[in-house]
Formats: structure tokens, sequence, C-alpha cells
């Protein structure tokens, strides 16, 4: 069995590796952190643990209790990865962050979008990138993943393959996506309180968005050249799920939709963790699953493609991606533990 320590396991992303590992037959969680619900049972405040974790209680962070794991997950905020990780070098065999703090390759990009400079900017060269459809040589055997965030995964799944293919234009690409709630966190705010959430839909971050760079770095590096995104989240009354519609101009006026639904089909052909549809895809049928769903069209009336992809953002958007990558790291088949069928209703 592998040991696996889960720091930041008292919030969303946390619970759910929790529940992801309960169901992993080589992932021996033995130390879970989360310093605002220290001392509290996991199942005390995630009942729907109970079964496998009654007795397992948040700790206070502590270097020293992550002496000799061989795995550790970082389910923290923004920031705080950059200086857990240099107090974990050499106590831990793998770590997997599922914050941004390791993402980017570019150190300047962090105070120019997360409004902070990046205390380790040494340290970035050291994680992979760790989206397997695209980067699975990188990560196998790797010791150090970044995990993507859950609207880059959506978007870059949807694009990747019409851009790998030449199909569409590497600039001007346009990405509205709309999240469900648990994307914003555990802890509470005005912004994603019941009677807010209830009934509404909304934009946020316009133009300011912080996975912005993070989509452009990954669409850059599949089509080889400089890409540009205009991003629009939207927060969405629902739980869980990600809908990203993405518009491309294609690089042919007589593209159509057999052609690039073709380059869809022919890029995630082998892959167990995506669906393509003939029709577009919806958040519920990810529901639960380390699946994406994907489609694409073009419009010859309008001269636009549109790229469209589903996901469970809290799975294959954090902690199933986490387990997807960790399971490469070391050396275990890549879907082991994890759920590809999805719940319905």
């Amino acid at each position: 069995m592998t040991s696996v320590g889960i720091i930041g396991a008292s919030g969303f992303t946390g619970a759910e590796l929790l529940r992801l590992c309960a169901q992993h037959p080589h992932l021996d969680v033995r130390l879970a952190t989360g310093d605002s619900q220290a001392g509290t049972r996991a199942a005390d405040l995630y009942p729907s643990l109970a079964a496998s974790y009654g007795e397992l209680t948040f700790e206070k962070f502590d270097a020293d209790r992550c002496d000799g794991l061989d795995l550790v997950f970082l389910g923290l905020p923004h920031g705080a990865s950059q200086d857990v990780v240099p107090e974990l070098t050499g106590r831990v065999g793998a770590i997997v962050d599922l914050g941004a703090d390791f993402r980017l390759r570019d150190a300047s990009l962090y105070p120019a979008w997360y409004g902070r400079e990046h205390t380790h900017p040494e340290l970035l060269d050291s994680f992979v990138y760790g989206l397997p459809e695209l980067f699975r040589a990188d990560i196998t055997g790797a010791d150090r993943v970044a995990a993507p965030g859950c609207y880059v995964t959506t978007s870059v799944l949807a694009l990747a393959p019409l851009l790998r293919a030449g199909l569409v234009e590497p600039t001007g690409i346009v990405v509205d996506a709309a999240s469900g709630v648990s994307g914003a966190g555990r802890p509470p705010k005005p912004t994603t309180a019941f009677c807010t959430v209830d009934e509404n839909l909304t934009a946020y971050s316009l133009l300011d968005h912080r996975h912005t760079p993070e989509i452009e770095q990954g669409l850059s590096a599949v089509a080889g050249t400089a890409a540009q995104v205009l991003f629009t989240p939207h927060l969405a009354p629902m739980n869980r799920g990600i809908l990203a519609t993405c518009y491309a101009r294609p690089t042919s006026p007589g593209t159509t939709t057999d052609t690039v639904l073709d380059a869809v089909r022919a890029a995630w052909a082998d892959e167990p963790f995506v669906v393509v549809t003939d029709g577009p895809p919806s958040t519920k049928s990810t529901l639960g699953s380390n699946t994406v769903h994907v489609t694409a069209v073009a419009d010859p009336r309008t001269g636009w493609v549109v790229a469209i992809a589903a996901l469970d953002n809290l799975v294959k958007g954090a902690s199933g991606q986490a387990v997807q990558c960790a399971n490469l790291m070391l050396g275990l088949p890549e879907a082991t533990g994890l759920p590809t069928v999805g719940m319905y209703p």
C-alpha cells in the first residue's frame, strides 16, 4: 500500500480526495490536515465519509507528521503550497499539488494574475503539469506534479484537438464557462450563499480571471505558438459541474462539423476518461465521474467553430485528476480507483 497524506483535507477537494482514496486499492490515507477544522472528525464534518473514516481526525499541518509518506496531496488555497513544498522536500516521496502555485511556467505571471510575487520561483521547474491526456509522458514517474484547474481542464480538452490538427486559429478564442458552487470552496461567502445563487446565473472576474494565463499556457503548448483567450466564467446554481463553450475561428473556410468532430474523435480515441458525443455534453452526465464529455461543430453561416466540454469540477476538474496523476507517478494503471460512469439522476 502507498501511504498518503492530504494537506488541506477539510475542503471540498480534500473531502473528494478522501472519497476517492477510500475506494482505491493502493492508496492508504495516514494523515489528513485541516487547520481550520483541527480536532474535528472527518465523519462529523462530512458524514458521507463515515463508513471509511469513522475515526480520522483533521490535524494542524506539521511537516514532521509527513515524514516517510509515499505521496502527499496538497489541497490548499493559493499561496500556501509555495511555502509548504520546501518543508516537505526530502520528507515525502511524491507531491501532487491541486492548487495554482506551481502551474504557471512564467513566475512573472503570478503577481499579474494572482496579486503577489511567487515566494519560490526556483521550484517552478521541479513540477510537471498534470493534464494526463496531453502530458502523460511527463507525469509518468515524476515526483512533483501540479494538477490543472477545473476551468482549464474543461477548456483545454475541448480545444486541444482542433489546435493540434491546425483546424482553428490560436488567437481570438472565446471561452464561456459555467461552474457549480463547489468550485468556490467550502468556506461560506456572500456570493455563494443559497439566496444569492439559487435561481441565479452570473458572470464574474470579467477580463481578469486567474485561470486565463493557465488556459493560454496549455493551448500554446498544443498549438506550438502563442494562444490568446478571452475567458468569462459564470456561477451556476448547481453543486457540481463545469460546462465550457469555446469559440474559435477556423483556419480554412471549408471547415465542416464532420471535419472538426473527426479530429476530436481521433485525438481522444484511446483516452479512458474522455467521451466524445454527437450532441451537446451536459454536466449531469459527468456527475461523480472522472470523465469529460466533449463535442465540436462548425457553423458555415457565421464562420465559427464551437467546441464544448463538460466535467465534474471536483473529480476530473480537481481530485480525480490528482489521483489519475498519482497513478501515473506511482507506476499504477492510470484508471485505478477512478469512476468513469457518472451518477444519474
